[in-house]
């Protein structure tokens, strides 16, 4: 059972990681996408309420990464925070193991849709994405061809048929030219690899590299389900 899965990116030795983080060794970097810190207290303010631990099991995994490759670049691909007060409503104990992190290596915040602008007191700088030797890293795959982009936003899944079940799993997702990354924070859905509002950033034969219980698992095209059709209820 592999915990990692290396691969090639435009030329690159990239490593996807089963805790759902990609590492560039050669540039000693760990990138992450969607961690959207403070997810449950924004449902909780709505009137939907979870259990107020999302952000602090997002910084325990964040933080047993930072131990395990200790990178001296960490991107966070966008929509860090569930919104733009998301910084307000964290537990002071969170802010300052968050700032410790940011403060103590080259923290890079990319702009999302839900966080174009992270508060400055969080440590980090923040831009609208990176660029690095073939590699261009960004919240938001464009559409058409991107070669060397790696980006989140869209929390991708895999539905596989694996030994006479079906399993629903986190995954990176590439089609040889690009990358999507799986979202890491501890209340976030996804969208199915194989629906149609990703076919013009993978096409219709996506690689996956999936993720359940700490192991990471190659998927071939043949191995992956659409999602089953709604059938009507008769009435």
């Amino acid at each position: 059972m592999n915990s990692t899965h290396e691969f090639e990116l435009q030329g690159e030795s990239l490593i996807a990681d089963a805790d759902a983080a990609l590492i560039w060794p050669e540039r000693e970097l760990l990138a992450i996408a969607d961690l959207h810190f403070e997810k449950g207290s924004a449902f909780g303010a709505m009137g939907t309420f979870l259990p107020p631990y999302d952000t602090r099991s997002t910084l325990d995994r964040l933080e047993m990464l930072l131990e395990r490759y200790d990178p001296s670049t960490v991107l966070c691909l966008g929509d860090s925070f569930h919104d733009l007060s998301a910084g307000e409503r964290m537990h002071k104990c969170d802010v300052a193991r968050l700032s410790r992190f940011t403060c103590s290596r080259n923290w890079i915040w990319i702009a999302g849709n839900h966080d174009p602008t992270v508060p400055s007191w969080l440590g980090g700088q923040t831009v609208d994405e990176v660029h690095l030797g073939p590699l261009c890293f960004r919240h938001e795959a464009k559409h058409g061809p991107a070669k060397g982009e790696i980006s989140g936003h869209y929390h991708p899944k895999a539905r596989v048929k694996l030994r006479g079940r079906t399993l629903y799993c986190s995954c990176f997702a590439t089609n040889g030219c690009r990358l999507l990354l799986p979202a890491f924070g501890a209340y976030t859905g996804g969208l199915n690899v194989l629906d149609q509002v990703l076919e013009p950033i993978l096409g219709r034969d996506p690689i996956v590299f999936a993720l359940r219980r700490g192991a990471i698992h190659a998927v071939g095209r043949r191995s992956l389900k659409v999602e089953p059709e709604l059938r009507p209820k008769l009435l």
